[in-house]
């Protein structure tokens, strides 16, 4: 630690500094997650912006860094589609500037292709009295785990699902 930033963190500060900095180093988080702990642990809001400065000023904290890794985990592990990553970010409270030009980089295919499979997987287990009920429930699963209609449709699509022309033109 580097004595002038030693000089802006107090002695109060030093407790809840090294357990904020053993979290960050434990895993990624982002400035609400550790706001939210140091609050928790009683720290006051000047407490927290020396804290908190130090710790982005040491990189312990980086919010692209942080959302890389979120969007990277959101989307292979949970198989999750952009719209409800965007949310997650934004409830996490990562700006919407470094949010959204880590998911533009993924390409409009990516997404598509991801849910192929998921569509399929759930296109054997879904009962419906017809195509139309079928399409709808399918189109809610994917709307549901964040997939846009347009991504539904086109997954839809390359699966051959049928869908009443009157389901495709609700969305």
């Amino acid at each position: 630690m580097k004595e002038e930033d030693m000089m802006s963190v107090t002695n109060d500060d030093a407790k809840i500094l090294g357990k904020m900095a053993a979290l960050c180093s434990q895993k990624e988080c982002c400035e609400k997650d550790v706001r939210d702990k140091m609050e928790k642990l009683g720290a006051d809001e000047q407490q927290q912006a020396r804290i908190m400065k130090y710790l982005i000023d040491e990189r312990y904290i980086d919010e692209e860094r942080y959302c890389r890794g979120f969007v990277h985990d959101k989307k292979e592990y949970n198989r999750w589609g952009r719209v409800k990553i965007e949310q997650a970010l934004y409830m996490k409270g990562v700006p919407r500037n470094v949010s959204s030009g880590i998911l533009d980089e993924i390409d409009e295919d990516e997404w598509t292709d991801m849910l192929i499979p998921l569509l399929k997987q759930k296109h054997r287990t879904t009962k419906g009295r017809n195509a139309y009920e079928v399409s709808q429930k399918l189109m809610r699963f994917a709307v549901g785990r964040g997939f846009t209609f347009s991504q539904a449709r086109s997954a839809m699509k390359a699966l051959d699902i049928e869908a009443a022309d009157d389901d495709l033109d609700m969305f």
